[in-house]
């Protein structure tokens, strides 16, 4: 406890500090934080590198599912150019803090503001992603937010290194070097849960059964990013090449991320028209479809390619499975209330797109559909901070509490009340009611955007 407790207090007073200092150090942070990254590229990609190693071995073990290592490479496509970009997009992005949401004159002289705030101490728990340690960083940073950064054990060497080097970057600027700090073990996120003296949020991104049991073993808030097991629906309007272009990016753009689409329902109306095309998209896409009894009935009619290896008959729990790769359940709905039931009660309430050429079934499809992303006619892997002008994210709450979706930096602020007596004699709350003589509460607006002093 006493490493981990050092490791809390340090982020309070880091925190603490950081209040007293003006928005531009943060921006300023921000800057060094990138420029650093960028001097020691080459030694972070070879930890990312040792990483990849280790986890292909842990894969070929058993103890490690592909997708996680698939997660893992920062040297992948752009990813390396893309986190950089994320800092560089937060950076851009106007403060969160300091901003008015409510303003009312309760009597002469008298104003009462709602001003944004920071929330404080932030411990962020993820597995594999590590640029996961870089977009967090520039989010509570830019919010004004200490952080503690747990990441996965296939991501030490990166996450250590990531972490040291925003270290390093901010002892050159007014903001303590503890504003970001990492930890490696269970243990130590064992410890630092029980000490909600110092940290107050817990933000855990991983699978339902992390966030379900940080949430049993502390007292801090939680706010869970958790299973991405995202649905398209298919009516009966829909047009075949946009339902192609939709169900292929959904689900082959990355299939391991928690936005791409997991299972397909088709309004058994299509099942003649659209389905064999789609299922030919998908087959050629190398996608496994694992296809309820109607859909698959249909196939059997006319097998197409692949269909003796690609496709078979699903289980019941095939429809509440994230599969993160190339497999997608197929399930045939008799109507689109079918559909926002079957979603409402399996999905994990992250993001459900519908394809449809139907104003009023969109709409009914919106509405209905309880998830922190509900789509017209779009791919499910737009739900995503980054897309959403976010700058990043730290992850996608599913939660219905405070943030939801992606969560950039207006997920990381609070609010305080700010109330202001310009009277000679000051205001008190004895002077106002209902009684004879008694000063009845003005409540007009004043407009304002920013606290006027």
């Amino acid at each position: 406890m006493g490493d981990t407790e050092s490791i809390a207090r340090a982020a309070k007073l880091a925190f603490e500090a950081s209040q007293l200092l003006p928005a531009s150090e943060r921006t300023n942070a921000l800057r060094a934080i990138t420029k650093e990254l960028q001097a020691n590229k080459s030694q972070i990609l070879e930890a990312n590198r040792k990483d990849m190693e280790e986890a292909q071995k842990e894969v070929a073990a058993g103890r490690l599912s592909a997708s996680l290592v698939s997660r893992l490479d920062l040297a992948k496509g752009d990813k390396w150019d893309t986190m950089l970009q994320g800092i560089s997009d937060v950076s851009d992005l106007e403060d969160p803090t300091g901003k008015v949401t409510y303003a009312k004159e309760l009597d002469d002289d008298l104003e009462l503001y709602r001003m944004t705030c920071p929330i404080g101490v932030l411990l962020v728990i993820f597995e594999a992603r590590p640029e996961v340690v870089v977009n967090i960083a520039a989010l509570a940073i830019k919010s004004g937010n200490a952080a503690i950064l747990k990441g996965g054990k296939e991501s030490k060497n990166t996450t250590t290194l990531l972490s040291t080097v925003i270290q390093r970057a901010l002892a050159t600027t007014s903001l303590p070097e503890t504003y970001i700090q990492a930890v490696h073990t269970r243990e130590d996120v064992s410890s630092l849960l029980s000490l909600d003296q110092y940290i107050d949020l817990v933000i855990p991104r991983g699978s339902n059964a992390l966030v379900r049991n940080i949430q049993s073993n502390t007292r801090i808030p939680v706010m869970g990013h958790a299973d991405g097991l995202c649905n398209v629906f298919v009516d009966e309007s829909a047009k075949l090449e946009k339902a192609v272009r939709v169900i292929l990016d959904s689900k082959t753009n990355y299939p391991a991320a928690c936005n791409a689409a997991e299972t397909l329902l088709l309004h058994e109306s299509v099942l003649s028209t659209l389905w064999p095309p789609i299922a030919d998209s998908l087959l050629a896409a190398n996608v496994q479809l694992l296809c309820d009894a109607p859909s698959l009935s249909v196939l059997q009619q006319n097998p197409p390619q692949k269909f003796e290896t690609h496709v078979r008959r699903s289980k019941g729990e095939d429809y509440s499975t994230e599969h993160l790769s190339l497999t997608l359940s197929v399930l045939t709905v008799p109507s689109l209330s079918n559909a926002i039931k079957h979603i409402n009660s399996h999905s994990s309430h992250h993001t459900d797109s519908i394809v449809t050429e139907s104003e009023q079934n969109a709409s009914t499809f919106i509405r209905g559909v309880d998830s922190a992303g509900a789509f017209w006619n779009a791919s499910t892997r737009f739900a995503d901070g980054f897309r959403y002008g976010f700058g990043t994210e730290v992850g996608i709450s599913t939660g219905r509490i405070h943030a939801r979706g992606p969560v950039g930096l207006e997920g990381l602020v609070s609010y305080k009340y700010v109330l202001r007596s310009m009277s000679d004699a000051g205001h008190i709350v004895g002077e106002f009611g209902g009684g004879k003589g008694k000063k009845k509460f003005k409540h007009t607006d004043i407009k304002t955007d920013s606290l006027p002093f």
